[in-house]
């Protein structure tokens, strides 16, 4: 068995995969755990999006924390990053998320952040996976639920705070995929004056991610021009990413919103070492934008936790993904796709500019994205044939192009990316990889 911990925590089919059991078990190591790390009773702020497999989930996590003599705050639907958030302002020992964010509704996942709001350190996640074979421990109280107060409100505060200016005449159209922050993202931009358009903000259960949100955002374009309004915001259902649209429906990537910031951040002096932070997968136009605009790059693995690792090791305050997971490190411990909204929408109203002047300061080379299902994602490593396509590959395309391949954090897949300067070139190479892929590796 590989390791239970991916990328983003513990995910699978709910009941399948990631069963009641297995929640309960994970709640009892991570007491286990964290208790031998801490001092007293460990805490723990808990949270979960709006699937309906997470209300027993929930119920088998807490149970297993409350025997193993750990309290919980039962925080209800919300942001995975107010978890995040919350965790801190309420100094637990541990904030843990039931989402499988941008995944279909019949998943679910678990995943913890530490008390000081950041994702658990993968010697950690170890430590708990390694913990779920030890026996019970002894005889404990058992744990108690513990009032939140009015936590959600100072969340909603401090996202707020975060604006450079008021959104008063933006018409703004949101995309809520159904998920955890359906309520509170329209409530937040009204907060700021903004004129909102929800759409796909009514959950039940079923629906979240459904032909919605983040990974559709052409439907929140489509939107944004039938009423004729100034932007499209789209999220995922766990809200700790963000993408958008401009009023002409063109789409905005995580790659754009990341330039725009630091490009407006380093004029303001406030880009620190005039440093941003990405990852492997940020779009070639990316790094020629900063290098125009004298930004350095510092390139991580996928993955908004090694996002911020490498921007606590390098003091950087902004990073992020192409996905729209944008960190904004003075105010976030890690993506959080409300504050992204926010900075970004206020940063064109502070500007007096459209989001596509803003978004204007890159260009964006074409890229063909596939995903190729695998019976074992980790075999890609030591498959000679698939790394021959792709030195081929490069070599056909030169300085004008790009190519990665790796396997996904969380599911069966082998993810092949390739960048060049017209959308035909980069598919022509992009298929030819996947079909040694598939040839390879397929299911």
């Amino acid at each position: 068995m590989g390791r239970l911990f991916g990328t983003d925590g513990v995910r699978g089919v709910a009941g399948e995969e990631l069963t009641a059991e297995l929640a309960c078990d994970l709640g009892r190591a991570a007491v286990d755990v964290l208790g031998r790390h801490g001092e007293g009773t460990p805490t723990f702020v808990v949270g979960r999006d709006t699937r309906e497999s997470g209300e027993w989930l929930e119920d088998a996590l807490v149970e297993g924390i409350r025997r193993a003599g750990g309290d919980v705050i039962l925080a209800g639907i919300e942001p995975t990053p107010a978890i995040a958030y919350l965790t801190t302002d309420l100094g637990a020992a541990s904030g843990v998320v039931i989402s499988a964010s941008h995944n279909p509704p019949e998943y679910n996942g678990i995943k913890f952040f530490a008390g000081n709001g950041m994702k658990l350190a993968d010697e950690l996640e170890d430590e708990i996976e390694s913990a779920l074979a030890d026996p019970p421990g002894g005889d404990h109280p058992i744990g108690r639920i513990l009032a939140s107060g009015d936590s959600r409100d100072r969340y909603i505060e401090h996202i707020l705070a975060a604006a450079e200016a008021p959104l008063d005449g933006m018409s703004v159209v949101v995309d809520c995929a159904n998920g955890s922050a359906s309520f509170l993202a329209p409530e937040i931009l009204r907060g700021l004056g903004a004129t909102v358009h929800p759409i796909n903000a009514e959950p039940d259960g079923t629906n979240i991610n459904l032909a919605c949100g983040a990974l559709y955002p052409e439907v929140v374009a489509a939107e944004v021009v039938r009423l004729g309004a100034d932007a499209g915001v789209c999220l995922d259902g766990d809200a700790d990413r963000a993408l958008f649209s401009d009023e002409q429906g063109t789409f905005i990537d995580g790659d754009q919103v990341l330039a725009s910031c630091a490009v407006a951040m380093k004029a303001a002096g406030t880009l620190a070492h005039n440093t941003v932070v990405s990852t492997v997968m940020a779009n070639l136009g990316f790094y020629v934008a900063m290098r125009e605009a004298g930004i350095e790059v510092m390139a991580t693995k996928v993955g908004d936790r090694y996002v911020l690792e490498e921007m606590l090791r390098v003091g950087a305050v902004l990073g992020g993904e192409q996905s729209g997971h944008v960190i904004f490190r003075e105010q976030a411990t890690t993506g959080d796709g409300l504050l992204t909204a926010v900075r970004f929408l206020s940063l064109a109203a502070r500007t007096g500019g459209s989001l596509q002047q803003l978004a204007s300061v890159m260009r964006r080379y074409p890229q063909v994205m596939i995903n190729v299902h695998v019976v074992d994602r980790s075999a890609v490593e030591g498959a000679a044939s698939i790394w021959d396509a792709v030195r081929a590959a490069e070599e056909a395309l030169g300085a004008g192009g790009r190519v990665l391949v790796r396997p996904s954090g969380t599911e069966p897949l082998i993810r092949v990316m390739v960048e060049a300067g017209s959308e035909h070139l980069a598919r022509v190479h992009a298929e030819a990889i996947v079909a040694v892929v598939i040839a390879e590796l397929g299911v």
